[in-house]
């Protein structure tokens, strides 16, 4: 078994002077940050009184579990003979809220994946099911993570 340690740095930068002192008086800005990598500027969602020119943490849930379909996506397509021209992913999930709080409870993955050949579009379907079954992220999280690929040739644009 081999680990993998991961640390970054979170900041609160909102506080205008009087801290939590209110619950609308202080900013939910911060700042996450690791060694060498550029500064990433967070907030809370709009909904939650939060900046909506910042990223707020479920954007960055949603973006880890696209991201991270797509570099195993890219691997298993690179070792299976599947050439892949292009990916692009619009990827949307919901979260409900209740008197218990709130939870995920789907992400759902739009890949739009051009491959060199038609030829390889059955094979690099396949592999998206193989890309969420290798996925670190998709396999912590304890919502259903969907797929709705998109397969075209290079030639299609």
């Amino acid at each position: 078994m081999r680990e993998h340690r991961y640390a970054v740095t979170v900041e609160w930068t909102g506080n205008q002077g009087t801290g939590t002192d209110g619950y609308r008086t202080y900013r939910r800005t911060h700042e996450v940050s690791a060694p060498g990598l550029p500064t990433l500027p967070g907030s809370s969602d709009p909904a939650f009184r939060g900046e909506p020119d910042r990223w707020n943490p479920e954007q960055l849930l949603l973006a880890s579990l696209s991201q991270c379909h797509l570099l195993w996506y890219l691997h298993l397509c690179s070792v299976n003979g599947v050439v892949v021209t292009g990916y692009t992913d619009s990827p949307q999930a919901t979260m409900t809220e209740d008197d218990d709080g709130g939870r995920f409870t789907e992400a759902v993955l739009r890949p739009r994946v051009a491959v060199a050949d038609a030829s390889m579009t059955e094979r690099a379907l396949a592999l998206h099911h193989d890309a969420n079954k290798a996925c670190f992220i998709a396999n912590s999280v304890n919502f259903p993570v969907r797929h709705e690929p998109v397969i075209i040739t290079s030639a299609q644009g």
